[in-house]
């Protein structure tokens, strides 16, 4: 096994020092995308390369206790190296499963920030009313990463919540921390709406998409038709006197199946015109972008066996049920009962458990 991992690294080792020559090559600086991607990947290197070395230092000094054991006759002298071999033999195995895990590739898309959409599914106005305590949810998780959360256009529910509320999330490693969310989210009830007291069974579904940087996609800006309208909900009087709510349609054709759509996307977040087109554009980049992926995130779920990151978002990955204050992560036979503190944004140990799960799965197929 040693030897394995031992010259997997060393030939990483050639290709870093390869990187961090050419990521101070003028011709390569002066290429945007090819110089983006050279330093997303000099960084995963490096951090691989810092393990490679104490593994390195730790089968060295393993060798040297073995070899002071071998030859050495002095009592003492064996004994310290006895109490090294004692303490340092233990450190190998988990530096080793610590090392495949890092040569795991990881998803490139991982480091972006997030677009999620929650859309109220089956069960009319308690949908809607799900949908609302999920973007609370998450919202409040958000806030104890540290990330930056900004509502980008809602259509709120006639009884409460929303049947459809789209906000971006920015901070580090965001979708590959949230992308685990996609899907049908199950809630089991009695709605507030309900006389009888009898539970209600309803779903709303959630979309993770990796935010598109500007060299991601390409867009013909000439071509988006733009409409502008007056806000309405949150903000005050204000917001309904000026045509701040921006409206864009843009014809994209998929060059995965050939087929020409209409996309279209309103914002309403700001009363920044300008600033709602240029969000309004961000998200268009983020929709063509995840079209474009679609074809790669199903090539790598019909790969996986287990549906943890699956690429269908239509697959129903978790259930809320209110009587037994029971959560169930169907992907992996998770359940938990701490239903109130999970709705106030305590879901950081079901995410652990789900990419322990994905982690597993990838260290089987990637054979280490």
């Amino acid at each position: 096994m040693a030897h394995n991992l031992l010259t997997k690294l060393e030939d990483l080792k050639h290709k870093f020092q390869e990187i961090s020559t050419l990521i101070t090559d003028p011709s390569v600086i002066a290429d945007m995308k090819r110089f983006v991607r050279l330093n997303k990947e000099y960084r995963e290197l490096e951090l691989l390369m810092e393990v490679y070395k104490e593994y390195r230092n730790l089968l060295k000094n393993i060798a040297e206790a073995k070899e002071i054991l071998e030859v050495e006759s002095d009592s003492e002298m064996r004994e310290l190296a006895k109490a090294e071999l004692d303490e340092l033999e233990p450190k190998v195995l988990p530096m080793e499963e610590k090392i495949k895990l890092l040569l795991i590739p990881s998803d490139p898309e991982d480091n972006k920030n997030a677009i999620v959409e929650i859309r109220g599914g089956t069960g009319g106005d308690e949908a809607a009313i799900f949908a609302g305590d999920l973007l609370k949810m998450y919202l409040k998780y958000c806030e104890t990463k540290g990330w930056k959360t900004q509502i980008t256009s809602f259509n709120e529910g006639s009884s409460g919540g929303f049947k459809e509320v789209v906000f971006s999330v920015s901070g580090e490693n965001v979708y590959g921390t949230l992308k685990y969310e996609s899907g049908v989210h199950r809630v089991q009830r009695v709605p507030a709406t309900e006389t009888q007291g009898r539970v209600h069974t309803s779903a709303a579904t959630v979309a993770v998409l990796p935010e598109a940087d500007e060299f991601d996609v390409q867009i013909n800006e000439g071509e988006i038709k733009w409409d502008t309208f007056r806000s309405g909900g949150a903000g005050g009087q204000n917001v309904n006197k000026v045509e701040s709510g921006v409206r864009l349609r843009y014809m994209w054709k998929n060059p995965n199946t050939g087929v020409t759509e209409e996309i279209l996307i309103e914002c309403t977040e700001t009363r920044d015109q300008p600033k709602n087109k240029e969000r309004a554009l961000a998200r268009l980049r983020t929709q063509i972008y995840d079209r474009e992926h679609q074809k790669y995130i199903d090539d790598i779920a019909s790969r996986r066996k287990t549906m943890v990151s699956t690429g269908d978002r239509s697959a129903k990955i978790r259930t809320y049920n209110y009587p037994q204050g029971r959560i169930t992560d169907h992907r992996i036979n998770y359940t938990i009962y701490n239903l109130s503190s999970f709705m106030s944004g305590d879901i950081q140990n079901a995410i652990d458990q789900l990419i322990v799960a994905e982690n597993t799965e990838r260290l089987k197929e990637s054979e280490l």
